[in-house]
């Protein structure tokens, strides 16, 4: 795992090259490389996973028409190293980078369809004058770009961009209204108007000061209702083991997260019955008032012991200080995920320990894991009652409910539910993910006429996404759901959760259940399989029966998250309220000081939960002290 950067322009300033990619040293602390000539110049910082004395980088091919810099690990390497050498490649490393580059020389940009990993690479061809960039089919690995006088940039990360003096950080608006609409920034937006992420499963070819991009990759649900359960389950299983194998290539030590949910848990298990040797896991707790917040360890305690791994737990306390700016410049712009303080944590003791780590990321999209898939279901049975039932009686009713005191979400579940279930199929399930609320949108922004005009982008994005699914039956639209989430939420929200934290520390995490082999699979089991009788995850937890204990595959879905609602309400309350107070938002004038009030109002009170949106708004003035009021520059 790496961090890389580079730069095709007219002239290139080496001290700045050398300045930016430094700036990714946590992404790649063992080892720099550079490569600089006439108008191109290319940065790597390395993180040593796979063929530790070979695998230095920029690399070249044998006659070094071909420079590459790369960051991520390709599976299926060593059967690719045959192929090419069997079309007389001379391959002089065991590294997967430089099969990348051979790969390249025998498929030209088509070699990303041979690929199995996870990747974000850069390869300059000096004979056509011509940088070819590309990211894995999920995004698993981040790439930004930049367009800037006439110069392209790339970059793992945006920090390295923005240290060109003579790029403006001017702030994207319909970018910051999908931020608090979804919090986090979806598609190919960022927060600064110059710099774009390069999508999932793309290319993008820079050439004569012109740039193409092609998606080379998409996921397609074509449900195979001819196929039996018991198919689909031992299918299942044979691809899950061989994912997590390849998973398992390293020259250095390895471990797993072990959340206590069944995606991690599965994760474990089968790498303790594939190794020899006892599998390092890592576990996270909570402490502070956390009310009766459900709690995990307990859980993964049980899979630990079945499996005798090293097992190893921390409690996350709620002391943002000093986190929060950690957390915002990691991500170089607001993100607001609060799974970032406990991926923080497990990042961290992990590290000590490893430098490898399996995650069950994914298992949700794949096996309809998520609340709102329940709620997107379920719908179908409410909208047979009559309307005026559902909006003047249940609605109102739900409506005038307190939150529930221990900070869980079922009250906040079903106003969420009643407030967007009378909608069509997309609109509905765009209201289940929005975190501002019909009653909050219209009065969010001190300036509605200017920002407030972008409220829809975010909504728009959803919906295109989730009207390109085609659907004949329908028992069927819950694909359009997974499609959606797969394409923003995975990418954009978890995945880059799991990067940025792990790269703070540099600790490569790996994600097997997105294997693409695994996942296109996963594609064609019916939905109904997938939720049986209102039951998530109903075939994977069949599956799995035999290698994990019945009460983790049966106790309720926490996932990697905090007790936030309740932090704030707490031991948080005093730093929020300063935080948010009416003096710290005119720094920026951008949002309405009563709105927010009232939404820290109706949270501490028990009103509503707006822990989600809360956070954001603390990310977003924290970014902004950074970022925009001190006009702070990376690397200036």
């Amino acid at each position: 795992m790496c961090g890389i950067f580079g730069i095709v322009g007219s002239k290139i300033d080496e001290a700045h090259l050398k300045k930016a990619t430094n700036l990714l040293a946590h992404r790649g602390p063992n080892a720099s490389g550079f490569f600089i000539e006439d108008g191109v110049g290319l940065g790597h910082r390395r993180l040593s996973i796979i063929d530790l004395e070979g695998g230095h980088q920029p690399m070249y091919n044998e006659d070094g028409s071909l420079c590459i810099v790369f960051n991520g690990e390709i599976y299926n390497f060593p059967e690719l190293h045959e192929q090419l050498v069997s079309k007389n490649h001379r391959i002089k490393t065991r590294s997967d980078t430089e099969t990348i580059l051979h790969a390249y020389e025998e498929w030209g940009e088509e070699c990303v369809d041979h690929l199995r990993g996870m990747f974000a690479f850069a390869i300059w061809d000096r004979r056509a004058k011509k940088l070819f960039i590309a990211r894995d089919r999920f995004g698993i690995k981040p790439l930004f770009y930049a367009e800037h006088g006439g110069t392209f940039y790339f970059a793992s990360e945006m920090k390295a961009i923005l240290t060109d003096p003579t790029m403006r950080q001017e702030m994207d608006e319909a970018a910051l209204a999908c931020y608090f609409s979804l919090s986090y920034i979806p598609g190919d937006m960022t927060i600064y108007k110059g710099i774009r992420k390069l999508l999932p499963g793309h290319t993008l070819t820079w050439q004569n000061g012109r740039g193409q991009i092609r998606k080379y990759w998409d996921i397609e649900y074509v449900p195979d209702r001819g196929k039996s359960e018991d198919y689909f389950i031992n299918r299942f299983m044979e691809l899950f083991h061989e994912s997590i194998k390849i998973h398992l290539i390293s020259d250095v030590p390895l471990g797993a997260f072990l959340s206590g949910g069944i995606d991690s848990s599965a994760v474990v298990a089968v790498m303790s019955m594939i190794t020899d040797r006892p599998v390092n896991t890592f576990c996270m707790g909570y402490g502070g008032n956390a009310g009766g917040y459900l709690d995990e360890r307990g859980y993964a305690r049980m899979v630990a012991e079945r499996y005798k791994t090293n097992h190893k737990e921390y409690e996350v306390l709620p002391e943002p200080e000093g986190l929060l700016e950690k957390i915002v410049r990691s991500f170089d712009e607001p993100f607001a995920d609060d799974s970032t303080i406990p991926s923080y944590f497990v990042c961290k003791i992990a590290k000590e320990n490893v430098t490898v780590a399996e995650s069950g990321l994914g298992g949700d999209e794949a096996f309809a894991g998520y609340e709102r898939y329940l709620g997107f279901r379920a719908r179908a049975l409410y909208g047979r009652l009559p309307h005026f039932v559902r909006e003047r009686m249940i609605r109102r009713f739900v409506d005038s409910l307190s939150e529930r005191s221990d900070g869980h979400y079922t009250v906040n579940h079903m106003k969420r539910f009643v407030r967007s279930s009378s909608q069509d199929d997309g609109n509905a399930y765009y209201g289940y993910l929005t975190r501002l609320n019909p009653g909050i949108q219209g009065s969010f922004f001190s300036d509605t006429s200017r920002i407030g005009q972008y409220l829809e982008a975010p909504r728009e994005l959803i919906l295109d996404y989730f009207r390109s699914v085609r659907t004949e039956d329908e028992r069927d639209a819950l694909n359009r759901v997974f499609y959606c989430d797969v394409k923003t939420y995975l990418p954009e929200d978890i995945l880059a959760v799991t990067d940025r934290m792990s790269m703070y520390h540099a600790l490569e995490v790996r994600v097997p259940f997105l294997d693409h082999h695994l996942m296109e699979f996963c594609a064609t089991i019916p939905p109904e399989m997938k939720m049986k009788w209102f039951r998530k995850k109903y075939l994977l937890k069949k599956a799995l029966r035999d290698i994990l204990p019945g009460d983790v595959i049966d106790h309720r879905k926490q996932g990697f998250v905090g007790p936030m609602a309740q932090w704030l309400k707490s031991d948080l309350k005093a730093y929020t309220a300063d935080a948010l107070s009416e003096k710290n938002l005119k720094k920026h004038g951008l949002l309405n000081p009563e709105t927010i009030k009232s939404i820290l109002d109706e949270h501490f009170s028990g009103r509503e939960i707006h822990d989600t949106l809360i956070w954001s708004l603390l990310v977003f003035q924290k970014w902004y002290d950074l970022y925009m009021d001190g006009n702070d520059r990376p690397g200036h």
